[in-house]
């Protein structure tokens, strides 16, 4: 794309977009069309629907957009030119540093949600999400019940800085505040005051098997310990069904989102810790992707 530097042209929206998108499938990016509206409305300062209400913009915006456009050329993740990533009704602060949210994680988002509804509870319900990140999950639940305990664990210090920084931004924005804690999910102690007492736990941990093949948005952006599960993906995940199992009262439910490869492999682990009804769960392309299970309510 060509742009003038002259600030008063005006510069036709569309085609410029079009363009955008035909150089971002030149590069590999699987949505170029998506992404190209995506860097066009943050340019512009509008939701991507109503882009088709802006037929004109100045070379400034145009530049910038320009400018945008090869940086995502360059597999830099969208939400790091962004700046957001959403997950539920929350929009979230990420970069570099911290795990982006996936669209994957909004079906566990509604498993988790569908399954506070049908508890009929004398208390505030009692959530846990380990392996935090962001605090995408804890912080998307908090906010669509604002009645909620929620509570998220993190290791990495780096990741719990954004998440901090996404907790104040809703407590900013009206929502309940959550509690979090820096502390290793695999470990004996861990959220140890909740102990037999949370209604839901859910979790989003690194499981992606260490000889995995992933796109450079993934492999050179995501940090690695947000990734990675060992050998076979299940390394955290082994580590975390005991924690899980400790924190579940009597017929509190739990969900872990796995790589398309470990769906029978996390639901045994969850089987062996004494969960039932054990159920795996496929995502809009059909590939598994997370498991539930539920402490019995008479143990």
């Amino acid at each position: 794309m060509n742009v003038s530097e002259t600030a008063a042209e005006r510069v036709p929206l569309r085609p410029l977009i079009v363009a955008a998108a035909g150089r971002l499938a030149e590069a590999g990016v699987g949505s170029p069309m998506f992404d190209a509206e995506m860097l066009a409305a943050h340019a512009l300062g509008v939701d991507r629907m109503r882009l088709a209400l802006i037929p004109m913009i100045d070379a400034e915006t145009a530049a910038r957009i320009d400018h945008s456009v090869e940086q995502r050329a360059a597999r830099i993740p969208l939400q790091h030119l962004t700046g957001t990533a959403p997950l539920g009704a929350v929009d979230l602060a990420v970069g570099p540093g911290v795990f982006v949210p996936r669209p994957e994680t909004e079906l566990l988002l509604a498993w988790a949600l569908g399954f506070l509804e049908t508890q009929p509870l004398a208390h505030a319900p009692i959530v846990v999400d380990l392996c935090t990140g962001s605090g995408a999950l804890a912080l998307a639940i908090a906010h669509a019940r604002p009645d909620a305990d929620v509570h998220a664990v993190e290791l990495d210090p780096d990741a719990l800085r954004w998440a901090r920084r996404n907790a104040d931004s809703r407590i900013a924005a009206g929502d309940t505040p959550i509690t979090l804690y820096s502390g290793d999910v695999t470990g004996p102690f861990v959220v140890e005051h909740l102990t037999a007492r949370a209604d839901l736990v859910v979790a989003n941990p690194p499981y992606i098997p260490e000889d995995a093949v992933l796109d450079p948005e993934v492999a050179d952006h995501d940090p690695h310990r947000a990734l990675f599960g060992g050998p076979d993906g299940l390394d955290i995940i082994r580590g975390m069904v005991p924690t899980i199992a400790r924190l579940l009262r009597p017929g509190g439910a739990t969900a872990i989102e796995h790589d398309d490869t470990n769906g029978g492999g996390v639901a045994a682990l969850l089987s062996s810790a004494d969960l039932t009804d054990v159920a795996e769960h496929t995502d809009l392309s059909e590939k598994p992707r997370f498991v539930t299970a539920h402490r019995p309510s008479n143990g």
